[in-house]
């Protein structure tokens, strides 16, 4: 497939270089794209760096993991390219961001915020409530071991299917939560966040939540 990362920091280039490395195209972005040269020679030539909105335009989806207080600005710019792409969203509120924003966006629940800013996209929340790390670590022991399981929601079961094959190309298992209205028990501060655990193990400590 054809992925534009939108935010190429910590977690973006990780998911990305997976990708990448499973054999999609992957156009990697920031605010300054030639910060990104040094990884995209790295990764060959199915690896390119650009803007926001080359990103946005690139393909079938985008991996969306920016700060969350650059979420309306970033619309602007790319909301009308996203309008009927798949969006995988990884974005959380934290520090140093102000804890006025925290607060009104996980009072209204992150997920439901993004919702609401990017309405016409295909979205699904995920890779939002695992370390960068743990996924690395995974891919590593793909052949071995027992995958890290990445939590799912979304209100579009096309999307979510696509999400599945994704996580699936990182070396980590999906487990698919259902719909947008189970999205609270994966955020920041519930059972589902950073539990870092396999699918069973997630399964087994979700049930009780």
């Amino acid at each position: 497939m054809r992925i534009g990362v939108i935010g190429a920091g910590w977690l973006g280039s990780t998911v990305g270089r997976l990708w990448v490395e499973a054999g999609h195209e992957v156009l990697f972005s920031s605010r300054t794209p030639s910060k990104l040269e040094e990884l995209t020679a790295e990764l060959g030539d199915n690896a390119i760096a650009g803007s926001f909105l080359d990103a946005a335009e690139f393909g079938e989806v985008a991996l969306l993991s920016v700060r969350y207080p650059a979420l309306p600005s970033l619309v602007m710019q790319v909301g009308d390219a996203l309008a009927g792409r798949i969006v995988l969203d990884a974005c959380n509120p934290f520090p140093p961001d102000r804890a006025e924003v925290i607060a009104a966006v996980e009072a209204a629940g992150v997920a439901r915020t993004t919702q609401r800013h990017l309405p016409r996209a295909r979205l699904v929340r995920a890779f939002s409530s695992v370390d960068a790390d743990e996924i690395a670590v995974s891919a590593e022991r793909r052949h071995g071991g027992r995958p890290l399981g990445v939590p799912l929601v979304s209100d579009d079961v096309e999307a979510m299917a696509v999400a599945e094959d994704l996580v699936r190309d990182c070396g980590c298992d999906p487990l698919n939560l259902g719909t947008m209205a189970h999205a609270r028990i994966i955020e920041n501060g519930e059972a589902g966040f950073r539990l870092h655990a396999n699918v069973d193990g997630l399964r087994s400590i979700l049930m009780r939540a």
